[in-house]
């Protein structure tokens, strides 16, 4: 590999573990982030770091250096300034995607989700999904890596269980296993000279929605349970808030529901334990 990483979204929940992990390494990088408190926060040198607001191409700095891989985590997931899911989930991402072409970068890295071609009816990933097909077309060398949920997705769980109470649609049955982020930080990395176009990635243990629910009970040391719910009620949430709230408000909540309803099993890997992260979490939030 010759020349320069370009790392957008370095200030969110992965992009902090790969940004740690590009430093770790020494590899040549620059990282972009819409907040300079938070790329400061993030312990780079100077020259590692660069403040872009991606939804917006002129914001965009020139680089002189080769640039060999942009790795790409932008996207919508919680937060609260009133862009959609089409300006930063697409948009910013495809101003990514010119930014690279651009510069004649070699490859271009993006964390989509798994299964999001055959979730393209729920607004988060059809706006990724989009994109996706964008990159596809674009004839530069690329990997879509798609993990299944972060362990930070999971705080839901322990929410919940803080309560003394953890609620769950149906029988609970539904299998999963979400992956640490610096877990998922050496995957994207060691995407950048794989020639795998599409990796589909979760962590080293599957577990059952129960069993996510019982071990975030007992890190919160609570004695209390689960409670099942009717799986008309998960829909129905979904059909009243898709009606009465903007797709802003509801996107999240239609993506995290919808996921609850099915098996999101990937290949696994990493090395981290989620019952080791509800601990600590645990710990932390009892503190």
């Amino acid at each position: 590999m010759q020349g320069k990483i370009i790392l957008a979204g370095a200030t969110g929940y992965l992009g902090t573990y790969i940004a740690t992990e590009l430093k770790r390494q020494g590899k040549d990088f620059l990282a972009f982030g819409r907040s300079e408190e938070k790329l400061r926060n993030l312990g780079l040198a100077e020259n590692q770091w660069q403040k872009v607001e991606v939804t917006k191409l002129a914001s965009f700095p020139k680089i002189q250096d080769p640039i060999d891989t942009v790795i790409s985590t932008v996207g919508i997931t919680r937060q609260k300034d009133g862009m959609s899911y089409m300006e930063v989930d697409y948009q910013a991402n495809l101003n990514l995607l010119e930014f690279a072409i651009r510069h004649r970068a070699r490859k271009f890295v993006y964390v989509s989700v798994l299964n999001g071609a055959q979730m393209r009816h729920l607004k988060i990933t059809a706006a990724k999904e989009r994109f996706v097909n964008m990159l596809k077309e674009s004839g530069m060398e690329y990997t879509i890596v798609r993990p299944n949920g972060f362990f930070s997705d999971m705080k839901d769980f322990l929410a919940m269980a803080k309560s003394g109470r953890v609620y769950l649609f149906g029988d609970g049955e539904f299998k999963l296993n979400p992956i640490h982020g610096q877990d998922l930080a050496r995957v994207v990395l060691d995407s950048i000279d794989s020639p795998q176009q599409e990796i589909e990635v979760g962590g080293p243990d599957i577990f059952t929605q129960n069993e996510i629910g019982k071990l975030a009970l007992e890190a919160m040391g609570q004695e209390g349970k689960i409670v099942h719910l009717p799986d008309w009620i998960r829909k129905t949430i979904l059909r009243l808030m898709r009606t009465f709230s903007s797709s802003k408000t509801y996107g999240p909540y239609e993506f995290f529901l919808s996921m609850m309803a099915r098996d999101n099993i990937a290949p696994r890997q990493g090395v981290h334990r989620l019952e080791a992260f509800f601990r600590e979490e645990g710990d932390r939030i009892n503190d």
